[in-house]
């Protein structure tokens, strides 16, 4: 499998955990230090420099691994950047939101496009074949974050990909599954980590795996801290969750 963003936060602690239960793990990041680091702690995950904001990178690396690892059949579409935005800072703010398309949106379905043609192909050489697309959303795609517009709209948007994605390939071998993480302990944000707020990391990893095994038909993995959001229309309180996370 490959997990994108996976030198930090939940991409490093989802590649561990996957590692630990005898997957193939290759982690792909920017920083070849933060990938050093996990493979240095984790023997046996195979670590890959790529920088999903571009495009002709995502083409090589991918012809590379299915080269190199060709019974690649798991992607992870983790990586992720959240900035704050403010209006106070117009150049500034266009600038944080085109970098957040970028890599928050057109980064997966760039690689979702590059990976699917393999799947395919494995598919045609074993019928009974089975792949997997996991995209790592937010319960911000479902209550946004004023302070975040673009961060909140891109979740929503990868939503909606994964939901069309999902449609496309019913009938095929390949299985799109959604996780929601809630308001973790990561630095995805300067001091996100030390948020009383946010669920600590384990406690999101341990739940969504647990749920990932139990379920391993899900379209969606919720874990019980972010239904609040994902639920949050659907049983007319919107406007509550909206006014509580954006007090």
């Amino acid at each position: 499998m490959l997990i994108t963003g996976g030198g930090s936060g939940i991409g490093r602690a989802l590649a561990e955990a996957f590692h630990q239960l005898g997957n193939t793990v290759i982690i792909a990041g920017r920083r070849q230090q933060a990938l050093d680091e996990v493979t240095a702690a984790n023997p046996g995950i195979i670590p890959v420099v790529l920088d999903v904001n571009d495009a002709h990178a995502i083409h090589e690396v991918v012809g590379h691994l299915v080269q190199t690892y060709p019974a690649l059949n798991v992607l992870v579409n983790n990586a992720g950047v959240m900035r704050a935005e403010s209006v106070h800072d117009l150049p500034g703010m266009l600038r944080v939101a085109e970098e957040t398309v970028t890599t928050n949106l057109l980064g997966p379905i760039r690689l979702t496009n590059a990976l699917l043609g393999h799947f395919h192909q494995q598919a045609q050489q074993d019928p009974h074949h089975r792949a997997a697309i996991l995209n790592v959303t937010s319960g911000l795609a479902f209550v946004p974050r004023a302070d975040t517009p673009t961060y909140s709209a891109t979740k929503a948007a990868l939503h909606s990909y994964t939901e069309g994605l999902r449609a496309l390939l019913r009938g095929t071998t390949t299985q799109v599954i959604e996780l929601i993480p809630p308001l973790t302990a990561t630095e995805l944000t300067p001091g996100q980590s030390a948020n009383p707020r946010a669920l600590p990391l384990e406690a999101y990893i341990r739940e969504t795996m647990a749920l990932l095994q139990s379920q391993p038909d899900a379209t969606e993995i919720i874990i019980e801290r972010v239904k609040f959001q994902r639920y949050a229309e659907r049983e007319h309180r919107y406007d509550e969750a909206f006014r509580t996370i954006n007090p």
